[in-house]
Order: C-alpha cells, then sequence, then structure tokens
C-alpha cells in the first residue's frame, strides 16, 4: 500500500478512496469527521444522533462519492450537506423537527437592530463561549444552520446555499438576521456582568478586553 502524501488534497483522497485505497479513505476520515460529527450535534442536538449521521455520511461518500464535483464547492460542504439531509430525515422521524424554510412568525424577530459583522465583539472570548453555544442553539432552525456553516465551519455565502438548497440572498438574510439575535442576548449578558463591577480600573480594562472575540466553538 503506498503512503498517502500529507499534502494530498480532499479531492484527490476522494479520487484515491473511490478506486479501493483504504489508507485515503482513513486519512479523509480522520481529516473531516470532526466538522461533518459537529455540525450533525449543533444541528440535532442529539449525541446520539450525531455519531448515526457521522456513520452514514461516510458510508453515503463511499458510496456516492461519484457524485462530488469541486466545480461546485469544496468537500466540506458536500458532506454538510449529506449531514443536514441526513439530520432533517431522523428529525422528521422523530416528528421533533420544525421546517428550516418556514420563517419566523414572531415579530419582535422584525424589530432586531441591525447586527455589526461581529456581533460578540462587544464579550470577551472566555467569558462567552458556553453562552453563545447556549444562544446559537436556541435559533430557530433556519438561522441556526447558517451561523453553523458560515461561522463555525467558515463556509462562504454560496458553499451555505448550495448545502442548504436555497438562493445566495436567503443566507446572507438569515445570517444577518442570526447575529442580530445573538447580538441582542449576548448583549444582554455583557450588561449584567457589568453590573456586578464596581472598579473603575476593572471596567477600563474590560472596555478593551471585550473587543476581539469570535465565535471560536
Amino acid at each position: 500500500m503506498k503512503p498517502i502524501p500529507t499534502h494530498a488534497s480532499e479531492a484527490e483522497l476522494l479520487r484515491l478512496m473511490l478506486a479501493g485505497d483504504a489508507a485515503a479513505f482513513a486519512t479523509l476520515y480522520d481529516r473531516c469527521q470532526g466538522g461533518v460529527y459537529r455540525f450533525a450535534l449543533r444541528m440535532s442536538d442529539s449525541e446520539a444522533m450525531a455519531q448515526d449521521v457521522t456513520h452514514d455520511v461516510f458510508l453515503a461518500l463511499m458510496r456516492d462519492g461519484a457524485q462530488f464535483d469541486p466545480a461546485r464547492g469544496t468537500l466540506a460542504a458536500y458532506l454538510y450537506g449529506i449531514t443536514r439531509h441526513k439530520v432533517l430525515q431522523l428529525l422528521k422521524r422523530e416528528r421533533a423537527f420544525v421546517s428550516m424554510d418556514e420563517e419566523a412568525e414572531e415579530s419582535s424577530w422584525d424589530e432586531v437592530a441591525v447586527a455589526p459583522d461581529d456581533p460578540l465583539g462587544e464579550l470577551s472570548r472566555h467569558e462567552t463561549i458556553e453562552a453563545v453555544r447556549q444562544a446559537i442553539q436556541a435559533l430557530p432552525a433556519h438561522y441556526r444552520e447558517v451561523v453553523l456553516l458560515c461561522n463555525m465551519h467558515e463556509l462562504n455565502y454560496e458553499e451555505a446555499a448550495g448545502v442548504i438548497g436555497c438562493a445566495v440572498g436567503t443566507v446572507r438574510s438569515r445570517l444577518h438576521r442570526a447575529r442580530g439575535l445573538l447580538l441582542e442576548k449576548l448583549r444582554g449578558l455583557n450588561e449584567a456582568g457589568a453590573t456586578r463591577e464596581t472598579a473603575p480600573e476593572k471596567k477600563a480594562s474590560d472596555a478593551t478586553r471585550l473587543t476581539r472575540a469570535r465565535f471560536a466553538i
């Protein structure tokens, strides 16, 4: 068995895997499994379901990997598309699925202030990681998935639109709204924390410290 070059691209690994190279599959699995699992976990909020979906995604890749077209996006985006489809299938079976294509009905969502590019910029990374996780999980499903794809898995708008099966403009608008919702939730957390600080020096240092947080989940 020939060793797999460490610099081999995912497309090359897929080609070798489809030709029967077990080492190429193992390398590809090692590279991509974590992202697939995390995406499935955040979409389903179930470790057991995420494990099952991850297993099924790579079985599907072995069976149908020849359908991957690098001209349409990255292999990661292709795998997230399979993952999304399988998560939705399982959620539908459990009757716990709320359609990701339904628009939010609560009027308060239409009143969310315009969010900056980095809605977490006012909060420290240390203080907000768990709060961000919870806030993302609390988002309506069609907002949550664009945050996961674009912010956590770093897909561009075109790739995310391909995964979801919607227009690029829809991804942009949903991500904008999702960031606004997250900003409102996390701003409240920041203000609550600020009331507990009494020393002016501490507040001054916090003002500088709480400016560089990102979606580091």
